[in-house]
């Protein structure tokens, strides 16, 4: 029954997707960043990094099969791209470099990792309904997600078990909660749309 989910092919080139655009080019390009010195690009960029963090949290939720990471898979895709825009003074300092082939890439980046994340938080509504429900859960229709995570849990945690992995997923998500509503509700507050502080 499950060869009969037509989107397989989808999810899996989206998990790959993932990996190219919110892992190995912003690592490659934090290097890059470091090693010019290049300090604007640098901070955002660490900012970045731990607003993504969400999608690695999302990958350890899917491989305990817990339903909520289609709302943390969601949101992830909703804040990554806010994540790299949102800081006025770093968007203007990184306007004002002369052009390099460093914040050539770096806006390329930025763009791509928008529109990623724009049409795979559009993708992702439908799977919405897999929240809070286990027989949705066990469904193809939602199930076909959490195929790539059990993959990786396979090769990079053989033996550990999906419910302690899934538990460290829930872990993340808590502290992530608490240092988000932290940031919302506290240090937005004080510091506006400026990185200074960050």
């Amino acid at each position: 029954m499950q060869n009969e989910i037509w989107f397989r092919p989808l999810v899996w080139m989206d998990y790959r997707l993932a990996v190219l655009f919110t892992v190995v080019i912003p690592l490659v390009l934090l290097i890059w960043a470091f090693v010019q010195k290049a300090e604007a690009i640098q901070r955002l960029l660490a900012i970045y990094w731990r607003v993504a963090c969400l999608l690695a949290i999302t990958v350890y939720l899917f491989i305990g099969s817990l339903s909520v990471g289609f709302v943390s898979g969601f949101l992830a895709r909703l804040l990554i791209p806010i994540s790299v825009w949102f800081w006025i003074d770093l968007n203007e300092e990184i306007d004002d470099q002369p052009p390099s082939p460093l914040k050539l890439v770096f806006t390329s980046w930025r763009w791509a990792v928008t529109i990623y994340g724009i049409l795979g938080a559009l993708a992702q509504l439908p799977f919405l309904q897999c929240v809070g429900s286990k027989t949705a859960l066990a469904s193809p229709f939602c199930h076909v997600w959490l195929e790539p995570t059990s993959l990786y849990a396979y090769y990079v945690h053989p033996h550990s078990k999906p419910q302690f992995l899934g538990f460290l997923g829930l872990v993340g998500l808590t502290i992530y909660t608490l240092c988000f509503l932290y940031f919302v509700f506290v240090k937005l507050g004080k510091q506006g749309r400026s990185a200074i502080q960050q």
